[in-house]
């Protein structure tokens, strides 16, 4: 007996069989539904979608005997009559054998007679955009003004190369690539019904290997059948396709998470005996990677891709900082595979740079406001300074605010998140004390004191402290550590770090002493 491979023995013979099309599959059942056909339809997509497919279905449907909820039958005579080949009035052409004037203009010599048995004459061109400019001159007049008995359903898979005055006759309907986990649910169901077995794994290599394209999945599955002798088995398929399965994967990402250098290397050790395909193994990597990314944000994005449980157990082993960052590592690594010395070197650099260029998780304490109950309390804390026996503190004037306490008042206006002017003139203003009942701030004479200032302050003020807190001004001169004094003093610090390491710097010198180079004034700034 004549085999039959299984991309034409499981060929959709009906829209319901279609799998992936839904928007094409409703707009045409639509379409008959309300009897309103287009005289041609111009289907676009990659290989292996379905075009041809469902060109014929379509072609099918509109000279069905019987439709059975808009899908044919498949038992009327011209349904029989479609499936075996001999049904006349279907004519079916492949425009990249085709593709000179005269083969186009033989094809419509007879578009002006009736249909022999259906109620429409259906010409179905494959690969349309083949067709020479002369051909598509010919098909011109004819598409733009067909007979009533004609349609024509038109396939390609470069839309950009058909004449705009060709595509603007036709309604173009965009088929969608298929994801991995409609073609694994597919394959899984012909091996049930062909009774063959096989593993759960295996076949969601054959589904990501496919591409998209449903005829190259199944073309892939049979050569697994015959491969595996009769099975489907991860190991034959792995070993067919040259890939990987996701345990080395899974075990590569696990130590990376553990941080173990040691492991990682020894797994990759593991792996270069098996499969030389470096590349390969880290478009897995970021493959899984994507995974871990998507079920971080949203837990129910997990399909048949990969193993649910492994993704899960991964993504709560890493941060999605981490992810991120190992994305990004593993795009770069790969664009350079090719330039390092051989593929394992290179692989082992791009996972020893996951590993080594993870930043350190720093956990900054914000600064906690001074909240002291009474003055009393404040006191006795500036009292509990300890000092080396061979240091003596000098004494701090009361006119002089020390640098802490302006850092502590610091904290305290970036707490309470004063805008514009308010913070300005908190800014200019030292600590005093502060208890539950009053806040004493020592402004300089000189600087302008606002009322709407000093009462937005105010309201800030007790807003934060939770308390009806009385905000009390001192007038004092030589105040030398406000908040202002403090920044003005770090800019200028790091003002003249910069400029001491531009004039340090061994290169600016070097181009100073040999190509009198100077440097400009005012255009050093700290980065």
């Amino acid at each position: 007996m004549t085999y039959q491979v299984l991309a034409r023995k499981w060929r959709p013979s009906n829209f319901t069989e279609v799998v992936g099309q839904e928007h094409v599959v409703k707009s045409l059942i639509n379409a008959l539904q309300h009897n309103r056909l287009h005289h041609a339809y111009l289907f676009t997509g990659t290989r292996g979608v379905g075009k041809t497919t469902i060109a014929r279905i379509l072609a099918k449907s509109i000279n069905c005997e019987n439709l059975q909820d808009f899908n044919p039958c498949g038992v009327c005579s011209v349904c029989i009559a479609l499936n075996e080949g001999r049904f006349l009035d279907l004519i079916e052409v492949d425009a990249a054998s085709r593709t000179k004037v005269e083969d186009t203009r033989d094809l419509l010599d007879n578009v002006q007679y009736a249909p022999n048995h259906g109620r429409y004459k259906v010409y179905i061109i494959d690969e349309v955009h083949m067709l020479s400019g002369h051909s598509f001159n010919a098909l011109l007049k004819t598409l733009e003004e067909p007979p009533p008995h004609v349609k024509f359903l038109l396939a390609t898979t470069d839309p950009h190369k058909i004449p705009v005055t060709i595509l603007s006759r036709c309604l173009q309907l965009n088929l969608k690539q298929l994801l991995p986990a409609q073609i694994y649910t597919q394959m899984a169901f012909i091996l049930e019904q062909e009774a063959i077995e096989f593993e759960a794994p295996s076949l969601k290599l054959l589904s990501r290997a496919a591409d998209g394209s449903m005829r190259d999945g199944l073309s892939l599955l049979d050569q697994a059948i015959v491969y595996g002798n009769g099975k489907v088995t991860t190991s034959e398929v792995s070993a067919m396709l040259g890939t990987i399965a996701l345990q080395p994967v899974t075990e590569l990402l696990e130590a990376l998470a553990d941080a173990d250098a040691i492991t990682l290397l020894n797994k990759i050790n593991e792996i270069a005996n098996l499969i030389p395909d470096f590349s390969g193994l880290l478009k897995e990597i970021l493959i899984v990677l994507h995974r871990i990314a998507l079920v971080q944000q949203i837990p129910t994005a997990i399909d048949y891709e990969f193993d649910n449980e492994d993704i899960l157990a991964l993504s709560a082993k890493f941060s999605s900082e981490d992810v991120q960052l190992y994305y990004q590592i593993g795009l770069v690594g790969q664009k350079d595979l090719d330039l390092a010395p051989d593929p394992r070197s290179g692989f082992e650099m791009v996972m020893l740079r996951m590993l080594l260029f993870k930043p350190e998780t720093q956990h900054k304490t914000a600064a906690t406001p001074i909240k002291v109950p009474n003055v009393k309390a404040t006191a006795l804390a500036h009292e509990q300074v300890s000092v080396t026996p061979s240091v003596i503190m000098p004494e701090v004037s009361k006119n002089v605010v020390t640098a802490n306490e302006a850092t502590n008042w610091l904290s305290m206006i970036v707490a309470m998140k004063l805008d514009g002017f308010t913070r300005e003139f908190a800014n200019n203003c030292a600590l005093e004390s502060i208890d539950d009942f009053v806040c004493k701030l020592i402004i300089d004479p000189s600087h302008i004191r606002r009322a709407r200032a000093e009462e937005a302050l105010q309201k800030a003020l007790q807003a934060y402290c939770g308390t009806s807190v009385k905000l009390v001004f001192i007038e004092k001169k030589n105040i030398l550590a406000t908040p202002a004094v403090l920044l003005t003093k770090e800019r200028e610090n790091k003002q003249q770090a910069a400029v001491d390491a531009i004039n340090t710097d061994l290169t600016i010198q070097a181009l100073k002493e040999n190509f009198d180079a100077r440097i400009l004034p005012g255009t050093i700034e700290p980065v």
